[in-house]
């Protein structure tokens, strides 16, 4: 699977971590965003917006972004239409993200999720499928269609 990857200064070395976690279970990292290291303030939601660009220009792509919370990149992320961004904490909520949200871009917090938890969450995130029926009419709603 070919996943974009981006993070504000707050969450770099999550972003390394999962970066090489990606590469470790053969993912294709298509495109890394954000800074090379935390001396370089930069805004979320410039990066939510060239990762979501980038996930919407490479159909079948999936995008994670980071930030401190995971919050701000959220809200920034699904400003972009077509972007369905979800900040999980827990597995189960990764997998209904994708399964019942379709959910397009995984955003995780950097100073609330351990590495190790990070790990599992983006795992499960990228096994989950749409499940589609009901759940189309519903993500068409979502993204603007539909009653």
């Amino acid at each position: 699977m070919r996943i974009h990857l981006g993070s504000d200064h707050g969450a770099i070395e999550l972003r390394q971590v999962l970066a090489a976690a990606l590469r470790e279970w053969s993912h294709e990292l298509a495109s890394e965003v954000g800074p090379d290291d935390d001396k370089e303030s930069v805004d979320y939601p410039d990066i939510a917006r060239q990762l979501g660009a980038r996930v919407l220009a490479d159909p079948g792509s999936l995008g994670v972004l980071a930030c401190g919370t995971g919050q701000g990149m959220a809200m920034a992320a699904n400003k972009v239409p077509g972007i369905r961004a979800a900040v999980v904490l827990d597995a189960y909520s990764a997998r209904m993200a994708r399964e019942h949200n379709d959910a397009n871009v995984l955003c995780l917090g950097g100073r609330v999720a351990g590495v190790e938890l990070a790990k599992l969450l983006l795992q499960t995130f990228l096994a989950g499928e749409f499940a589609g029926g009901r759940h189309a009419r519903r993500v068409a709603k979502i993204e603007g269609g539909g009653g």
